[in-house]
C-alpha cells in the first residue's frame, strides 16, 4: 500500500487507480471493516490526526478530483462523507523520497509521464498535507 504524499496530478493511469483502491481499503481499515493492513506504516499519519477517518476522506477527495480531470468514472459514493479541515504535516525529505521513487516507476511503465515531470524543479504535495522540513519520515520502508 502507497498512499502518495505527493500530489496526485503526478501519477500516471495506472498509479492513480491503485492510490484510489489502496486509500479505499486505507479508509476501511480505519474504520475497522478489515481485519489486514490495521498496522501499516502508511495508514500513521492519518491515525495520529483527530479525525483518522475524516483525514483519509479528505485524502480521498482530492484523487476523485483528479479522476475527474482526466475524465475518469471513480465511484465518489466510496469517500465517507467525514472530512478534515487541519493539514497533516509531511517532512520535504519524504517527498522527495516519494517523486523519486515515482519517477523510477515511471521510467519504464510510463516513458511520456516520466518525461513530462521528471525535469520539475519543485515538488506538488497533495493538498491534505502541509510540508516541513525533514528527512525520510520514521514510517517510510526506504529501499
Amino acid at each position: 500500500m502507497r498512499i502518495w504524499s505527493i500530489h496526485p496530478s503526478y501519477l500516471d493511469s495506472k498509479g492513480l487507480v491503485a492510490l484510489w483502491r489502496e486509500t479505499l481499503l486505507a479508509q476501511n481499515v480505519l474504520k475497522g471493516k478489515t481485519k489486514g493492513y490495521v498496522n501499516h506504516p502508511q495508514l500513521i499519519r492519518f491515525k495520529e490526526t483527530a479525525s483518522p477517518i475524516g483525514a483519509i476522506a479528505t485524502y480521498l477527495s482530492e484523487i476523485a478530483e483528479e479522476a475527474d480531470r482526466r475524465e475518469y468514472n471513480f465511484q465518489k459514493s466510496k469517500i465517507s462523507p467525514d472530512r478534515y479541515t487541519e493539514k497533516i504535516p509531511v517532512t520535504s525529505g519524504q517527498l522527495e523520497y516519494e517523486f523519486q521513487h515515482l519517477l523510477n516507476k515511471l521510467e519504464t511503465r510510463d516513458p511520456e509521464k516520466y518525461e513530462a515531470i521528471s525535469g520539475n524543479k519543485s515538488i506538488l504535495v497533495h493538498p491534505v498535507f502541509q510540508v516541513i522540513s525533514g528527512g525520510v519520515e520514521s514510517w517510510e520502508i526506504v529501499k
